[in-house]
């Protein structure tokens, strides 16, 4: 990580992680970066932190992405971690301390946008086409702490880079999202996304999912997977119980269903070592069905979409929400890539060339 760039932007102060003990106030995944100072202490490398939640969320985030493409390693785990150490910091400081909860959670907010990406989308390269893709942070981390998201590797890998076909150029610009439920009733998906349907060409949203890639076809409103997300928070929903979200204090309004969008038949001939498959299969308080279109699920109330019942079908699910509202004819859908356990970055290299191919192959259809 040597060749990360300076990150002296503004007034730094030099901090050892090792010296902040677990202050109150630190949630969940705050708390766990003791492990891994014990445990993978590498994958700290900024031991300089700005104490500026702006500026210091945006180097975090152009550190991450110069990081993992120098690297020989594709790895997403340092700008997950580093997010958290930057946070831990954040709260311990007397400003922040003085201010009062709604002033805290503002800054907090502000500053997950900024270091997810959201000031570095800038689509300067002055190609034909415009691509926005997403990922998402490392999760199951009281499985696996030193857990990867090949969804987020390929995020801050692609972030940038500029994809041709047939002398039809392409710009991809990326932002990650977290693996919490309560950001997502927030509205993190929205403010992230929504700026941008009537600027690009194509959204694609990517998360970590089975043996192979599956586009998923037909996302479902509700959520109904049991597994906690990273502060181990349940919903309480399960597949007899499915539960909408909330945007802004209420329920998230959408049909049960909705459909994507994304060139499949172009992306599906990607080569690389994986399948790529058309993803029709959802699951209904009727039980499981496999519908050709979305005809086939009128009356139906979701359980699980093609994608699922956790947030990788619900960033699908709002984020074609967006676009029905927005800009009815832009592609837009997800990715699921096949999954690694712990850290594979063998594994993630291959998948991320073969995210690439299928962006590239898309453009002949946007």
């Amino acid at each position: 990580m040597h060749k990360i760039i300076p990150l002296l932007l503004s007034l730094f102060v030099l901090i050892s992680t090792d010296s902040l003990n677990a202050e109150s106030g630190l949630d969940v995944e705050e708390l766990r970066l003791a492990k891994i100072e014990h445990e993978f202490p590498k994958l700290l490398w900024m031991r300089n932190f700005n104490r500026d939640s702006k500026n210091g969320g945006n180097d975090l985030w152009l550190s991450a992405v110069a990081s993992i493409k120098q690297d020989q390693l594709v790895d997403d785990r340092p700008l997950y971690w580093n997010r958290l150490a930057m946070r831990r910091l954040i709260k311990s400081s007397d400003s922040f301390q003085k201010m009062t909860k709604s002033e805290q959670e503002k800054l907090l907010w502000q500053f997950e946008l900024i270091s997810r990406g959201q000031k570095d989308v800038n689509f300067d390269k002055q190609t034909d086409k415009k691509i926005l893709i997403t990922g998402f942070d490392p999760f199951f981390l009281d499985r696996h702490v030193n857990q990867s998201n090949p969804s987020g590797a390929a995020a801050q890998f692609l972030d940038g880079e500029v994809i041709e076909l047939n002398g039809v150029t392409a710009e991809i610009e990326s932002v990650i999202l977290p693996v919490r439920f309560a950001d997502f009733d927030q509205g993190m998906v929205e403010e992230l996304l929504a700026p941008y349907y009537g600027k690009v060409d194509m959204i694609a949203t990517i998360s970590m999912g089975r043996t192979d890639f599956d586009l998923e076809r037909f996302p479902g409103l509700r959520r109904s997977a049991e597994a906690p997300g990273n502060l181990n928070v349940y919903t309480g929903a399960n597949k007899k119980n499915p539960q909408i979200p909330m945007l802004d204090g209420k329920p998230l309004k959408g049909p049960e269903f909705v459909e994507f969008s994304l060139p499949v038949q172009a992306m599906m001939i990607a080569k690389g070592p994986f399948k790529i498959i058309d993803n029709h299969k959802v699951e209904t308080l009727n039980g499981k069905m496999e519908p050709a279109s979305l005809v086939d699920l009128a009356g139906e109330v979701a359980v699980s979409g093609a994608g699922g019942g956790y947030l990788s079908n619900e960033i699908s699910y709002r984020s074609i929400l967006l676009r029905n509202k927005l800009n009815p004819e832009l592609p837009v859908g997800h990715i699921h890539t096949p999954r690694i356990q712990a850290f594979e970055p063998e594994t993630t290299d291959k998948i991320i060339k073969q995210i690439r191919e299928m962006l590239r192959l898309a453009i002949a259809e946007i």
